[in-house]
């Protein structure tokens, strides 16, 4: 076992954020207290405090391996739980525009599909095994309390479901709370600088439906993702089966063009996607029991990485430091990675002196380095269209020529498609792109591209 660093630790949020970041804590304080405002279900099942829980959520392989090294055994719980097993690249279609199809090829690497409230409470199952972890449900943070000076934090103010005050004191607090209003508030408060945020407004809109799997349901794959085609087609879906046999499906538009929350709308709005294949897949399916539907104006990355000085015990996390577009999948993988690599940091700490004290800078450099590559990849996406506000890469034009070519280069060659995976699923990080090799390759491609069109 690791040598302790301190008696109590608090995490604030049983997201998935701050169950992982609590088993994380586990090694090395003697006590961990996860704070959470809602009543915590005692079986798989929505809570008001996630109202994103009813739409598709997905778990990359960076994500899903993370999770089975702070959890061994964790894809057999998973499994148990009735989670479906996919192989990525194989299992579900992928329509991009100019690939209705992309073509399929399985190269081993699996992924789970399941709803966020099997996963979460899966989680949650696991940690309850920890003795030092205790989980107080329906205890709202209120504030962080600096300690003496305002140049660390000593606890967290909360209040009790019976609505008694209380202030715990804590070595080290986890800010996984979502919004990270609480680390903001206490940066304000003590006079320090905010942290500088790059936004990037999407203005998505979301509709999800969950149904039974019709038996005239598709052989020839297990889900589907439908890619838009701007400025022509601006309508994304995104259908997976989960636990119990059935389909989740997700429809995504922006601005006004935003899926409707009855189903009538619902269904045709997936009759005029890019391609028939959602659409035929569920226009026969037994209308689902509602209708969830959800948004979010930007995507936004808080900077801590650039802060010179920041209050010693406390660590923001996911959300806390950067909230992606959902659409793309990436929040609760690179949430669950952070959480890892706390715990390897944590592991790190060793000598005489305040080990706590040097922690959220490397902390923080390490999350930045994580966060680069999945906020590039929706970024470049996303910039697509011309009504996404925020400032575009000065390269945007060529890094987007550059993907066109690297998707014709992976359609035509396995050991490309597999990287491309790779670097989706944060497995690698996006240098992996400029191999020289592969760069000429790509150049080659676009230039095939431009003479095609010229």
């Amino acid at each position: 076992m690791p040598a302790p660093i301190g008696k109590q630790a608090i995490v604030v949020g049983a997201g998935i954020a701050g169950l992982t970041a609590a088993r994380a804590l586990a090694d090395f304080f003697d006590q961990v207290i996860v704070l959470e405002s809602d009543a915590l279900p005692t079986e798989a099942t929505q809570r008001p405090g996630t109202p994103q829980c009813k739409h598709l959520h997905g778990l990359l392989p960076s994500g899903l391996q993370a999770l089975s090294r702070l959890f061994p055994g964790f894809e057999e719980n998973l499994s148990r739980a009735g989670a479906v097993p996919l192989r990525m690249g194989y299992d579900y279609r992928v329509e991009r525009p100019g690939y209705d199809p992309f073509p399929k090829r399985d190269f081993g690497i699996r992924i789970y599909s399941m709803t966020r409230p099997v996963l979460e409470f899966t989680v949650r199952k696991r940690l309850g095994q920890y003795r030092n972890v205790e989980l107080r449900e329906s205890c709202r943070a209120q504030e962080l309390v600096p300690a003496t000076g305002g140049a660390a934090v000593g606890g967290v103010r909360c209040e009790n479901s019976d609505g008694a005050s209380e202030t715990l004191s804590a070595d080290l607090v986890v800010d996984a709370s979502g919004h990270g209003s609480l680390t903001l508030a206490l940066l304000h408060s003590i006079g320090s600088p905010l942290p500088q945020e790059t936004s990037i407004g999407v203005d998505m809109g979301y509709a999800t439906g969950v149904f039974d799997i019709p038996e005239d349901a598709p052989r020839d794959w297990m889900g589907a993702i439908t890619y838009p085609h701007y400025p022509r087609n601006k309508r994304a879906a995104v259908i997976l089966p989960v636990e119990d046999n059935r389909w989740i499906l997700s429809l995504a538009g922006r601005y006004g063009e935003k899926p409707p929350g009855e189903w009538e709308e619902f269904l045709t709005f997936t009759q005029h996607l890019r391609t028939k294949t959602v659409y035929n897949a569920i226009r026969r399916a037994k209308r689902p029991p509602e209708i969830a539907r959800f948004g979010l104006k930007a995507s936004r990355w808080m900077h801590f990485e650039e802060m010179e000085d920041f209050p010693k015990g406390l660590v923001p996390i996911g959300d806390a430091i950067c909230r992606f577009n959902p659409i793309y999948g990436q929040g609760m993988s690179v949430a669950v990675v952070e959480t890892e690599a706390l715990h390897k940091l944590l592991a790190e700490q060793s000598g005489e002196g305040d080990r706590l004290a040097r922690l959220s800078g490397p902390f923080f450099a390490d999350a930045a380095k994580l966060i680069d590559t999945p906020w590039w990849s929706a970024a470049l996406p996303d910039f697509i269209d011309p009504r996404t506000e925020g400032e575009r890469p000065a390269d945007l034009e060529e890094n987007l020529k550059f993907f066109a070519g690297l998707l014709k280069v992976a359609a035509e060659d396995a050991a490309v498609h597999k990287l491309m995976l790779e670097v989706q699923s944060l497995l690698k990080p996006r240098s992996a792109y400029r191999d020289p090799e592969l760069v000429e390759r790509v150049k080659a491609a676009m230039a095939e591209a431009q003479s095609a069109s010229s």
